[in-house]
């Protein structure tokens, strides 16, 4: 009787997931899905661009490079905020803006106050002196310094921004997908994100759902205000779907895949995704154990039992794994080809899934020892009460 009762579940959960759930799954809100008339008429606003930087010596170069290529039309400014590294991220950054002065501003992060992470401290600090400036922008660009953007990135961040009255509109930079570890847990990084947030309803102003990618967001200046600012998240881990959640009670938000922005960093082996992902998945289940718990069953029905039923089961909880299993491939398909992977990695979901679940499990475990959300050496958040 258990078996087909899990069977029947997993089965039904995957129908809602692929019939129900915004369509996250299709991938089809991208930044080129829907061509902006290059006729609309636009008022060009003035830009900042601030970039927060920790011990980004090697790639910040090259994003900077592509911040002072953009095309843009209007005033555009660039303010780098050094969070005290230990290498030469200042330093390059003045290097690669030489010629441009005019243009760039390199900071440095004044001491880490408690109750803030680095990045939103840094974040902070750039903001502040972008809005000290004679004339204040009407628009900041909040990028990270490991992005390399098209020449035309900001120039159709403000086509839709403007035209759709948006105050905020992030584009989730296209993760490198070359190296094995990269072709097993990148594409299923994004898949997840966007099974979390359906970005079809994340895009709906009447939708509650807010999020953001941190390595692309363009912030209506004004909105932000009103939001309270940077100051209002200061200790969140998550913290672009943080401010995306503030920002969208004071007007739309737009969240999308893109061609246009990547990141340029590479990860080379698996402990190096692990990494990234156990820093903020337990900040995710809000540090609860009854989240963990509740997460960790829903994985194991929706991923892991349909692989389990078809292979060692038999009648029908067998039939009803293998549709659940058949529907997630299927699932899987779009964002594959999104990230130019063989199809087969659609099979080897369930898999995946199950080291998600290891670095979810082992993030909780980071956060129960004082080593929550670790970073370049840094740790934002102790587990509560400690």
């Amino acid at each position: 009787m258990m078996p087909f009762l899990i069977a029947s579940l997993s089965c039904g959960i995957w129908i809602y997931l692929l019939a129900a759930r915004g369509g996250f799954w299709r991938a089809a809100q991208r930044d080129d899905a829907i061509a902006i008339e290059p006729s609309h008429a636009v008022d060009w606003p003035r830009v900042v661009a601030v970039v927060p930087a920790r011990d980004e010596g090697t790639l910040i170069g090259e994003s900077m490079g592509s911040l002072l290529r953009q095309d843009y039309r209007g005033d555009f400014a660039v303010i780098v905020v050094d969070d005290h590294s230990h290498d030469d991220t200042a330093a390059v950054a003045r290097n690669a803006a030489a010629g441009a002065s005019d243009r760039v501003v390199v900071l440095d992060a004044p001491d880490l106050p408690d109750g803030w992470t680095g990045k939103l401290w840094a974040l902070h600090h750039g903001i502040s002196h972008a809005l000290a400036l004679p004339k204040a922008p009407d628009y900041l660009w909040l990028t990270d310094a490991d992005i390399r953007h098209a020449v035309d990135t900001l120039t159709e961040l403000v086509r839709r921004a403007t035209r759709e009255r948006l105050v905020l509109t992030s584009l989730m930079a296209k993760l490198n997908c070359e190296t094995l570890a990269e072709r097993a847990l990148v594409p299923a990084f994004v898949f997840f994100f966007q099974m979390l947030y359906p970005f079809a309803w994340v895009n709906r102003a009447q939708r509650p759902t807010a999020a953001a990618a941190g390595g692309c967001m363009l912030v209506h200046r004004r909105s932000l205000q009103a939001a309270a600012g940077i100051d209002a998240i200061r200790g969140e881990l998550i913290d672009d779907c943080a401010l995306a959640r503030r920002l969208k009670r004071y007007g739309p938000i737009w969240l999308g895949l893109s061609e246009r922005v990547r990141s340029a960093r590479v990860y080379a082996s698996i402990d190096e995704i692990r990494h990234m992902v156990v820093r903020t998945a337990y900040a995710q289940l809000r540090f609860s154990p009854w989240s963990l718990a509740w997460a960790t069953a829903a994985m194991a029905v929706t991923f892991l039992a349909p692989p389990v039923l078809t292979l060692l089961g038999t009648g029908l909880p067998q039939l009803f794994g293998a549709l659940a299993w058949a529907q997630m491939a299927l699932a899987f398909q779009p964002t594959l080809n999104f990230y130019r992977v063989s199809r087969w990695w659609g099979l080897a979901l369930p898999a995946i899934a199950g080291v998600y679940v290891l670095f979810t499990l082992d993030s909780a475990y980071q956060f129960m020892r004082g080593r929550g959300g670790e970073w370049k050496g840094r740790v934002h958040w102790p587990m509560p009460g400690r």
